[in-house]
């Protein structure tokens, strides 16, 4: 009698300030290594993000619905502990450029030597995206430009709400010049 398989969960984390459609990508060939894939928003407000948590997690549930294997979560403390409560045998994690990879290596390794059983997976950012950050999305935002496939609409009308007078100042000026 064959035994049954254990699904396989793996866990992408990150602080998703917001969303983007480069997160989006990997999210979506994800849910297709994986049985389950749990989207998880790293609870740091020392970072001082832009949205709170309660509006990310809002956000990256809209995004993320298409995909019924994929759920939204919060963490905070150790990465390698919440895979561990969440039964995870995989991290997944996005990697845009090089300089990405020497930093997710450095955790991938710490995240295996405090649980052992837990491999970190990369994919490569789909090319139309391997120049898409959160941060440069905020930026871009705030000044007025345009982000449009940069993010999923609806958290692009979150951010020109919340830059609403800023971006149409910085439009104004940059017309000026």
């Amino acid at each position: 009698m064959a035994q049954k398989q254990e699904p396989v969960v793996a866990i992408y984390p990150g602080s998703f300030d917001p969303i983007t459609s480069g997160h989006l990508d990997v999210i979506e060939r994800g849910s297709r290594l994986f049985d389950r894939l749990i989207v998880a928003i790293l609870g740091n407000e020392a970072k001082s993000p832009l949205f709170s948590l309660a509006e990310r997690m809002e956000m990256l549930s809209e995004a993320v619905a298409p995909f019924p294997n994929v759920q939204v979560d919060c963490f905070e403390g150790l990465l390698a502990d919440y895979a561990l409560r969440k039964g995870a045998r995989g991290i997944l994690r996005g990697i845009r450029a090089i300089s990405d990879y020497e930093y997710e290596l450095q955790m991938a390794l710490m995240n295996r030597r405090l649980q052992p059983h837990l491999e970190t997976i990369f994919l490569p950012a789909g090319e139309q995206y391997s120049f898409v950050s959160s941060r440069l999305v905020k930026e871009v935002a705030r000044l007025g430009g345009d982000i449009t496939g940069l993010v999923p609409p609806p958290v692009e009308r979150r951010l020109r709400a919340r830059w609403a007078p800023h971006g149409d100042q910085a439009k104004k000026d940059n017309q000026k010049k």
